[in-house]
């Protein structure tokens, strides 16, 4: 399928797990009743704290949200990108992966991508942050071939890191995701000028769904969106949770790559770098 429609969904989770998923399954329904192929979640999508409702707070893959998910994936055969959950570490040391997982329109899990990149700072003031502490960080770059185009998978904080991009798109990578709980301070200056070079500096689309709302730590910055592969915004969702729907051209894709084939003319004889998939 070389156009198609994509539903970002925003969301404002908080610490019932399923009541969070309830409202996620209304805006699936309402982005396949706009003729959505695809859906795409943010980061921590069924839960923001310690869970007071059903679901526990960490899970197995495929587990509680994911079976809730696929049920929605088989009953609008659409694929459901599923944002990011905790997921249990059997016999770990008490952390979680913040795992990404995707859903074909059968509802099978066809990717799974555990988050690289861990937010771990001392700031001059003294105050330290290290997710790695509760979170343990994945080991694989991710990317999986579909009739919707190659699709890479990061979340967050790794939108930072430009040679993750670099190397899905490299790997064949169309549209990649970050889903996120970007915070207000850092996302009003830094997220959309980091989204839209990711998608300029590899030819692609960046579908980008978010949480917006006041969490418990900080507030979220909301602002999901869908860039094109020049660069342009081509869907923001409002500020509020809700669906925003964008399309995705593959032959655009193509026709920028011809236009500004950065991919293509990359000095591999003096440096390089090594797609592992």
């Amino acid at each position: 399928m070389r156009k198609y429609l994509v539903g970002i969904i925003q969301v404002d989770a908080q610490n019932d797990k399923g009541k969070n998923l309830r409202q996620i399954c209304s805006f699936i329904d309402e982005a396949a009743a706009k003729g959505a192929k695809l859906v795409a979640l943010p980061e921590v999508m069924n839960l923001v704290g310690d869970n007071v409702g059903e679901g526990g707070t960490q899970e197995t893959i495929p587990g509680y949200s994911t079976e809730i998910l696929a049920a929605k994936a088989r009953e609008h055969k659409i694929f459901v990108h599923c944002g990011s959950l905790r997921e249990e570490i059997p016999n770990g040391d008490g952390r979680a992966y913040n795992t990404t997982v995707m859903l074909d329109d059968s509802g099978k899990i066809i990717a799974k991508y555990r988050k690289l990149h861990m937010f771990d700072v001392t700031l001059s003031d003294g105050t330290i942050c290290n997710e790695s502490a509760r979170m343990k960080p994945g080991s694989d770059i991710v990317a999986v071939d579909t009739e919707l185009g190659c699709l890479g998978l990061t979340i967050c904080y790794d939108i930072r890191f430009p040679e993750l991009y670099r190397l899905l798109a490299l790997g064949g990578a169309q549209v990649i995701f970050t889903p996120a709980n970007f915070t207000l301070p850092t996302g009003k200056d830094h997220w959309e000028p980091i989204l839209r070079a990711r998608a300029i500096e590899n030819g692609c689309y960046i579908v980008a769904p978010a949480q917006i709302g006041k969490k418990t730590n900080f507030t979220a910055f909301g602002n999901s969106m869908v860039v094109d592969p020049w660069g342009t915004v081509i869907a923001r969702s409002k500020d509020q949770p809700g669906v925003t729907i964008a399309e995705i051209d593959l032959d655009y894709l193509d026709k920028i790559r011809g236009q500004i084939p950065s991919l293509k003319n990359r000095r591999a004889d003096i440096y390089d770098l090594k797609v592992r998939r």
